[in-house]
């Protein structure tokens, strides 16, 4: 039996890496999936490839920094499938560089994409989640959220930013039957990731010797904690950041 028959899941960041992964997941577990990303190209090509394995998937560009944009994002959701019952606000950023070069510009870039934009989305799809009788919200936070690192203090920051916020939403909504969770990925081999190791000058291999698992995850384990926090096998968890790092934060 499918574990998200019959729900409707929109999934930020998703034309990529563990968002894409994830909406690949939930799609297969029987969820519509509303795809956002800001690259347009790449996230039609993963509702394409759902729509193309049998499930129910649309793609929409969505800034998740520009408030009408989310709106409209949420109301894409309802409007195309009838009902909003999961939230995965996956979308992020980050910025590696020495403390003495981080601009504030770059600071705000940064909580803007992944902080401030996990408050709009959660606060426009509230009433379609209280109306859903089982919503659910998960955001990505990071083992950065957990363990301080050196010259990425803006991420390290908004990411710890996002575990409070879901904390503090999950006790706020429980009584309204709404779960909040967070997952905080360890390395991850992603876009995202290989992206950053060109800028920080590391290798992926130096990154993943460092796990004591010694490797990096791979996207689609990460989107199976996400199965699991938005499915009922999680009916009674909430409030949790989940570390899916391979013991970096044990």
């Amino acid at each position: 039996m499918s574990r998200l028959g019959g729900r409707v899941a929109i999934v930020t960041g998703a034309a990529s890496g563990i968002g894409r992964a994830s909406a690949v997941r939930f799609a297969a577990e029987g969820a519509a999936v509303l795809l956002a990303d800001v690259q347009a190209d790449e996230g039609e090509a993963a509702a394409a490839e759902i729509r193309s394995g049998g499930g129910r998937a649309a793609f929409v560009r969505t800034d998740v920094t520009d408030d009408v944009q989310v709106a409209d994002m949420i109301d894409a959701a309802v409007e195309r499938f009838g009902r909003l019952d999961v939230l995965f606000n996956n979308a992020g950023i980050g910025r590696f560089v020495p403390f003495e070069r981080l601009e504030p510009a770059d600071w705000d870039r940064v909580f803007a994409v992944d902080v401030r934009a996990v408050f709009v989305a959660c606060r426009a799809a509230l009433p379609h989640l209280r109306r859903s009788g089982a919503g659910v919200i998960l955001n990505t936070a990071s083992q950065s959220a957990l363990q301080g690192q050196a010259m990425n203090e803006a991420y390290c920051a908004a990411k710890g930013g996002v575990v409070m916020l879901t904390r503090s939403l999950a006790r706020e909504l429980a009584p309204a039957g709404i779960r909040v969770n967070c997952l905080c990925p360890g390395g991850t081999d992603t876009p995202l990731l290989r992206r950053y190791t060109q800028t920080a000058s590391r290798s992926l291999d130096t990154l993943a010797s460092r796990s004591p698992m010694a490797r990096l995850a791979r996207p689609e384990e990460i989107a199976a904690a996400a199965l699991f926090l938005v499915s009922d096998d999680a009916s009674f968890v909430t409030g949790v950041a989940l570390p899916v790092d391979g013991g970096a934060t044990a």
